[in-house]
């Protein structure tokens, strides 16, 4: 029998936080878990849902705080729910992100004597993103342009956010005048109508220049000439306007048709060396700060050699297939998504590359076909992993080094037992922080054979 209820009061000491960065403490030995607690704290809670083997717990009073609680910074944060681990001092946040990858590699990858670096930290964990997505719409008339509140879509207004770009706060602002005074109508989910859906803004960190992409329900904006003007007036630094279109009834924000209606197509932006092309559309890492140091990291545990030829899996526009090209005989980038393709033949074109080849298709399927000898392979996959399939060939054609730089601790680490149990063993695992103030970490891991 359940030993607590739902809507009770009850206090609680903290024991403990999930890989979520939720509290877990127990109350009559029941497992509850609380939002915004630390671990070592005693809270004060209530019981908002109950389940057979857990509850889940609103936090109400912090009762004895953790030394290691900081006042966040931003006055959205238990709203909006984005930058999750405000409340921890900094320096927690770090180790408990570090602790989430030891502990999935322990836990799920059985990999017990495996050393995990000092997580690598950004300088300046603030204004770090190059790319903001913000929905628009109205609440009793006004206009809202903000982000979506945790689990809804809701959409939550704040006058600025930390971690995106000073250029996102001008242009939202500008929109949302420019929607209120030419009553313009917004999108609504429920019905399908209604023009205007997002705003994206995209910033060459190391370039200046800004691109502004109006999502719509539609081919055209009213009156378009006075946001245009009014956007120019206030940041110099833009360089495309663009109307996306999308008009289909998807939580999918951008469709395929771009318009121009200002300046150019894309934007430039550089990651150390490398130049890229940025369209709207185009995948490019949010934090290209940390994308250097994890590509530099990625170089390096490759160990290349002029001699080596290197297989990139999952390789996208091609970005981490240019750092590589720097020391490596070829590099054979694979990837599933054919625009992404076509974007990465271009990247190596305007960068003068001539020892990278792009192929499209799904990495297991192609490998084995190719009849080369990879002496490095390096993975990059999205949050689920690797095929299992994928893995099974690169057990098969037994590269030198696999390096895996992953997005997800957890599919990280049951990739990796399944390439121990192959032949390979761990030699070197460094977290890096790619999102200050959130739960994701970016890991690269050097596999040997």
């Amino acid at each position: 029998m359940v030993p607590i209820k739902k809507n009770e009061i009850y206090t609680i000491e903290i024991k403990g936080m999930t890989h979520e960065g939720l509290g877990v403490g127990r109350i009559d030995n029941f497992t509850v878990f609380v939002e915004g607690a630390i671990e070592n704290e005693e809270a004060e809670i209530k019981i908002i849902k109950l389940h057979k083997s857990y509850g889940i717990g609103k936090l109400l009073k912090i009762i004895k705080p953790s030394p290691d609680r900081a006042i966040p910074f931003c006055e959205v944060y238990k709203r909006c729910g984005g930058c999750s681990l405000q409340h921890m001092r900094s320096e927690l946040g770090l180790e408990f992100k570090e602790n989430v990858v030891r502990e999935n590699l322990k836990r799920i990858g059985k990999l017990e004597d495996i050393h995990v670096c000092d997580i690598i930290s950004m300088e300046e964990p603030f204004r770090y993103r190059n790319k903001t997505q913000n929905p628009v719409g109205r609440k009793k008339g006004e206009v809202q342009i903000g982000f979506y509140a945790k689990r809804s879509h809701d959409i939550i207004e704040g006058p600025t956010c930390e971690i995106q770009h000073r250029a996102a706060d001008k242009v939202k602002a500008i929109v949302k005048e420019y929607i209120a005074e030419n009553n313009v109508s917004v999108y609504d989910e429920t019905t399908g109508k209604g023009l205007v859906r997002h705003v994206m803004t995209r910033v060459g960190f190391k370039t200046g220049e800004v691109m502004v992409v109006l999502v719509l329900n539609g081919k055209d904006l009213p009156k378009k000439d006075r946001l245009i003007n009014a956007l120019l007036n206030e940041v110099a630094e833009i360089k495309s306007i663009v109307i996306n279109v999308n008009r289909a009834k998807t939580n999918v924000i951008l469709g395929r048709k771009n318009i121009v209606i200002y300046g150019k197509g894309s934007i430039t932006d550089y990651i150390g060396k490398f130049k890229f092309n940025i369209s709207p559309n185009s995948f490019f890492q949010v934090n290209p700060v940390q994308t250097e140091v994890l590509y530099n990291k990625v170089l390096e545990y490759a160990g290349l050699t002029q001699k080596d030829v290197v297989f990139d899996l999952y390789c996208g526009i091609g970005t981490i297939s240019l750092f590589l090209s720097q020391k490596a005989k070829k590099v054979y980038g694979v990837e599933v998504v054919e625009d992404a393709i076509e974007d990465a033949k271009e990247n190596a074109r305007i960068n003068g590359i001539g020892n990278v080849e792009f192929i499209l298709g799904e990495a297991e399927k192609v490998l084995p076909g190719m009849g080369i000898k990879a002496d490095v392979v390096v993975v990059d996959p999205p949050r689920k992993g690797c095929d299992e399939s994928l893995l099974k060939t690169l057990v098969k054609i037994k590269p030198s080094r696999i390096v895996y730089v992953s997005c997800n601790p957890s599919t990280l680490a049951r990739d990796l037992k399944y390439l121990s149990e192959g032949g390979f063993k761990v030699e070197r695992v460094q977290p890096v922080d790619m999102f200050p103030w959130t739960v994701h970490v970016e890991t690269v891991v050097l596999m040997s054979k």
